[in-house]
């Protein structure tokens, strides 16, 4: 699966929506195999246009992330209403996980919660294999940053 991110801007775009669907029936691209990220700032602040975009684009087979989640704090009451598959937890939390046990728990806290919702939790700027191994034992579904592998072109993977 690939992530795209996407900007407050474009989810409340009506025509941005059509042309999105366009090009994926266009180029043929399994739905499936494509994400959405949005961040939890700019789906919030545009919560009505944020829901539906993801439930069009949903309805497809795509996925959607709730991208640099807990940076905002205000997270889990909204995150009741997004239709998300996926949590991206804040990387500025995670880069702190291995010395502040209060950043260990704020993020024990998010994976327990999106993992009673049914979500996949997505830990953000992994840089260490010591960090890779503290949010395997937490639970963290998955890991992204440096020490998984460097940002490649989309066409060696697609």
């Amino acid at each position: 699966m690939h992530f795209i991110n996407l900007s407050g801007v474009s989810i409340g775009d009506p025509q941005f929506l059509g042309f999105l669907i366009a090009q994926l029936h266009q180029h043929q691209i399994p739905p499936e195999r494509i994400g959405f990220e949005i961040t939890e700032t700019a789906a919030i602040a545009n919560l009505e246009q944020a829901m539906y975009f993801i439930h069009e684009l949903k309805q497809l087979g795509c996925y959607f992330a709730l991208d640099d989640f807990g940076s905002g704090m205000s997270s889990f009451g909204y995150l009741k209403n997004l239709p998300v598959d996926y949590l991206k937890i804040d990387g500025n939390f995670v880069k702190d996980i291995a010395s502040d046990p209060a950043t260990r728990a704020i993020i024990e806290s998010i994976n327990h919660i999106g993992h009673v919702m049914g979500l996949r939790t997505i830990a953000e700027s992994v840089e260490t294999p010591e960090l890779r191994q503290i949010l395997n034992r937490i639970g963290v579904d998955y890991v992204q940053g440096y020490a998984i592998g460097h940002p490649a072109p989309i066409t060696e993977n697609f």
